[in-house]
């Protein structure tokens, strides 16, 4: 029986902005970054108070089967579509850090399907949203 992920971070903003300049400076810039990359990365930033919970930022940084091998050899119960919503709608949400403050930002919005995210309320939007993402 698998273990369900840690909660999210309260300021997913600041914690996808920390994570990716990290990513970046020690990996360069790539499409997607390896399960262990994002964990070095979690365990380097200021986030790391000997808790894991780099799986959050393995949904904004990782692809969608990295992601499920990842969690399948940990064990660990979580859903990609869902954390990665959570992500990226807090970061819409939180206070502090502009996306500019993130050097080369690419984050990948393929996976955006909102109609199993959001049930079908926004069908058809993903490929605007997905656009716009492309373009950061």
């Amino acid at each position: 029986m698998g273990t369900s992920c840690s909660p999210a971070p309260i300021n997913k903003k600041e914690y996808v902005s920390d994570i990716g300049k990290i990513l970046v400076q020690e990996y360069g810039k790539k499409k997607y970054y390896k399960p262990k990359e994002v964990t070095k990365a979690h365990q380097k930033s200021k986030w790391y108070d000997g808790l894991d919970f780099s799986c959050w930022a393995m949904s904004t940084y990782s692809s969608h089967a990295d992601f499920d091998r990842y969690h399948e050899e940990t064990g660990e119960a979580c859903d990609y579509v869902e954390m990665k919503g959570e992500m990226l709608s807090g970061l819409s949400f939180s206070p502090t850090t502009d996306w500019i403050d993130i050097p080369d930002l690419d984050i990948d919005a393929s996976w955006l399907d909102f109609g199993s995210v959001f049930e079908g309320v926004f069908e058809g939007i993903g490929d605007f949203i997905g656009g716009i993402f492309d373009g950061l």
